[in-house]
């Protein structure tokens, strides 16, 4: 099999970029379809959460034993099921016509999407220079964004025209295409994620040589980022409810309004790896936590969809920058024979937290109304955050201090 050449990275952050779009363009139709899906089946808010953490808590749970295998037996296969079994996943979503039967094909959509993101990132940063590590993460993001933009647009106009189920069935064809080209590619092409199996290149060394980080530090890292996530998910997955029943949008208002959220991403992700590349990953992801509590808060006390439509925009930039900042900072701080676990051990504690967090706000939300359920996830993820803030000074305290006494 030929080999990728490391010095051609364009060519291969291109290959990702596409594998992410098709990926997500199933994952995507979940959240903006959520009012028709409601409809169709009469489901309260609480149900309507359900629908959202069946898909989330399956695609967190599967990002464990995806990363776990990465390591071990390689990419290709991982990724391939990440991309084709999330396409027949849906397609099986699209044919559901019990509201159990949907809960059960959207977790066997989760579990096949775990694949992607555990054997995709460290394949994208051992392509390129440590010092590039953040940008080649953050162009990745761009497949992503562009595929939550175009996603909630396709979906709602074939679901205005043939119903949502058309939606789920028509979009899995392509994805699906794509996951067989994907997996004839990683097939022609000999790509390896493992230090023990990679060529020994200099900069493959180098990587190796790289210092890493307190398990402590790593832990307080990924419960401060995977907070981030959950939060911001849980606050985004009823957006378009929000924006229904509070502020009188059409469903398809809602959706476009959604898409143009998720067209943040597209910009602000390779913004947030030139700036986690030269300011550092911890600085920029800190700063960012640190604003993201406020802006729900702040959220929950919109008097119109402009002010809401505003606040989303800095909830969206703080999102779509946090997530290469967050990758950068894990690539950078784990040994590389370890980096699919650590990284599948990321996206599965943020997601896990937001599926076991949307049913919470969706309770919060039938019983208490929007604002006072936004208000109360803004307020305990600034708690959480700035108790992590305050470990990390501790932690970073006691780093200097046993420097000194080595010195």
């Amino acid at each position: 099999m030929a080999a990728i050449k490391k010095h051609s990275p364009l060519l291969y952050i291109l290959l990702f970029i596409l594998a992410h779009f098709f990926h997500h363009l199933m994952t995507a139709l979940v959240v903006p379809l959520l009012p028709f899906i409601r409809n169709g089946f009469g489901l309260s808010y609480a149900q309507s959460g359900l629908v959202v953490s069946a898909f989330t808590l399956a695609y967190g749970i599967g990002q464990l034993p995806a990363g776990w295998l990465a390591d071990r037996i390689g990419p290709r296969y991982v990724l391939t099921v990440g991309v084709a079994g999330v396409a027949l996943a849906g397609a099986a979503v699209g044919i559901s016509m019990r509201w159990e039967t949907l809960i059960i094909f959207l977790i066997c959509m989760g579990i096949a999407g775990g694949g992607y993101h555990p054997a995709a990132a460290p394949l994208i940063s051992a392509a390129v220079p440590p010092a590039q590590r953040g940008r080649a993460l953050g162009l990745h993001l761009i497949g992503g964004s562009a595929s939550h933009l175009a996603a909630p647009l396709a979906g709602v106009l074939i679901a205005g025209w043939l119903g949502w189920r058309a939606s789920f069935l028509i979009l899995s064809l392509p994805v699906l295409l794509f996951g067989a080209a994907l997996f004839a590619i990683l097939t022609h092409h000999e790509i390896r994620a493992r230090a023990g199996h990679a060529a020994r290149s200099d900069a493959s060394i180098n990587e190796e040589a790289e210092t890493p980080a307190r398990p402590a530090l790593i832990a307080v890292f990924l419960i401060m980022t995977a907070s981030v996530g959950a939060f911001t998910g849980s606050s985004i997955a009823f957006l378009p409810l929000y924006l229904v029943d509070i502020f009188g949008v059409s469903e398809q208002g809602a959706a476009v309004f959604l898409s143009a959220f998720y067209a943040t991403g597209i910009w602000a992700s390779p913004l947030g790896g030139a700036a986690s590349d030269r300011f550092g990953p911890l600085t920029v992801f800190l700063i960012l936590a640190l604003a993201v509590g406020p802006l729900i808060v702040l959220l929950a006390v919109a008097g119109s969809w402009v002010v809401a439509a505003l606040v989303m925009l800095g909830v969206g930039i703080t999102l779509f920058v946090r997530m290469p900042v967050s990758e950068t900072y894990l690539v950078s701080s784990v040994r590389k024979r370890n980096r699919s676990t650590v990284l599948g051990i990321y996206f599965f504690a943020g997601m896990e937290a937001s599926g076991v967090i949307t049913p919470v706000l969706g309770w919060l939300i039938d019983v208490y109304g929007f604002r006072r359920g936004y208000a109360s996830v803004g307020i305990l993820l600034t708690l959480i955050i700035v108790c992590g803030c305050v470990v990390l000074l501790g932690l970073s305290r006691q780093d200097r201090a046993r420097l000194r006494l080595q010195s």
